[in-house]
């Protein structure tokens, strides 16, 4: 759940600004709660079926083509999203280790450090399956949960700057509106889990009995916990430090103690290469799917081989050419990940649960706060009729989703053009 994401947090905090800031990582944490665990319990809605991945839910939940049509597409652009954006961050980081280390060194183009990364993605990436990789994911947990609490405790080793500023960086209202938009892409993007917590959740044992719903719901708890012991003190801290001076990612704001920020860089690098893999593996399953049942190619070794390594080939030149991390994650954020965590599963449930039009339950699906409080009541164990509280759905889910869809891609595009334009491709 600890995505990289969480490195551009005080980024964001310095274009949103402190009010608005606070309100939007909260309004986040709470939203992204609700609609995770609205995921974890439309896994085994039907009896004795399992919905394994995504865009299966999708289907059940509004026709087999039109389920397709609808989250296959948005799934994809998440799920590529994230591993374009994490072949930038391990380059970056790598490059930020090197030249921490070994200072007096002859400099090597950002270029390179993206295809060092990626030369580790071309053996892992033909690990069969989730449970293949859980040792990766163990380590990149542990990194996460490090470099986090290393980028928040150096800047405060670092104390105040002298001149720090926590006013807008831009100097027009045009700008300070556009990085806002951008800013907003950005904390979407640190809430990354909805798009594989379908495909983790398959790999729980389950029975009638003792549905994997419950070790699940525990789990994502224990994950939501994690997050914000992570992302509020990195955004809070790292802001309040640098203020409108951070950059797009804290760790290269810290040069102090060396061999802190050099070993917090090669966590970074360790955690993105265990997540690249997470959301990579659905890739693989989609394209390999099309080739055998669709396009009737004989599943073999070969074939795995060769979709797999053009996928990683495909990711690494799209990094090498927009190497701009604060820019992908505003634009990803919004253009993906909006509709995939925001808005799509309060969607779903309204559409499988059916509440009666205009009944006091279907409006209370739009406009009341009450689901809020089954959520917690459930986790408690206080909810005996979970199935019937389930209905009620939170407005704010879609409405903030639609919005942050529509108006964090064009912050975030914005931004990519203006580093572009000071850009030297392939340097």
């Amino acid at each position: 759940m600890v995505g990289a994401g969480v490195l551009s947090l005080p980024y964001a905090m310095a274009e949103l600004g402190w009010g608005p800031g606070v309100t939007v990582l909260v309004i986040s944490w709470i939203v992204t709660l609700y609609t995770l665990w609205q995921m974890v319990e439309m896994h085994e809605m039907v009896p004795g079926k399992r919905f394994d991945r995504y865009h299966e839910l999708g289907q059940h939940a509004f026709g087999e083509k039109l389920g397709l049509y609808i989250v296959v597409p948005q799934q994809l652009i998440v799920e590529v999203g994230v591993d374009i954006v994490y072949m930038v961050t391990g380059g970056r980081s790598l490059m930020k280790f090197h030249d921490l280390v070994c200072k007096d060194c002859k400099d090597i183009k950002l270029t390179y450090f993206i295809m060092i990364f990626a030369s580790a993605h071309f053996v892992l990436s033909h690990l069969p399956n989730f449970n293949a990789i859980s040792g990766v994911s163990l380590a990149a947990a542990v990194m996460s949960l490090s470099y986090s609490t290393i980028a928040w405790g150096a800047s405060v080793d670092k104390g105040v700057q002298a001149d720090v500023q926590y006013g807008y960086k831009a100097t027009t209202t045009a700008g300070t509106i556009f990085n806002f938009f951008s800013a907003l892409g950005d904390v979407a993007f640190a809430y990354a889990g909805h798009n594989v917590v379908l495909e983790i959740q398959a790999t729980i044992p389950s029975t009638p009995e003792k549905p994997s719903k419950g070790p699940m719901w525990r789990g994502v708890i224990v994950a939501y916990i994690v997050v914000a012991l992570c992302y509020f003190p990195v955004a809070l801290i790292g802001y309040w430090m640098f203020g409108n001076k951070v950059d797009d990612n804290i760790l290269i704001s810290l040069e102090k103690p060396v061999w802190l920020i050099a070993m917090a860089n090669m966590f970074v690098v360790i955690h993105v290469i265990g997540s690249y893999q997470i959301y990579a593996m659905p890739v693989f399953d989609m394209i390999e799917t099309v080739l055998v049942k669709k396009l009737k190619f004989r599943p073999s070794w070969m074939l795995r081989f060769v979709t797999r390594n053009i996928y990683v080939a495909f990711t690494m030149f799209v990094g090498i050419t927009f190497p701009f991390f604060g820019g992908l994650l505003g634009f990803f954020g919004g253009f993906a990940f909006a509709p995939t965590t925001y808005f799509l599963p309060c969607i779903m449930w309204l559409a499988i649960y059916k509440p009666r039009k205009y009944s006091l339950s279907w409006w209370t699906n739009w406009v009341s706060s009450e689901s809020g409080n089954s959520i917690f009541l459930n986790l408690c164990g206080k909810n005996k009729k979970s199935k019937i509280q389930s209905q009620y759905a939170l407005q704010i889910c879609i409405v903030l989703g639609v919005i942050l869809m529509i108006v964090a891609p064009i912050g975030g595009l914005r931004q990519i053009i203006l580093q572009a334009k000071h850009y030297e491709f392939y340097s």
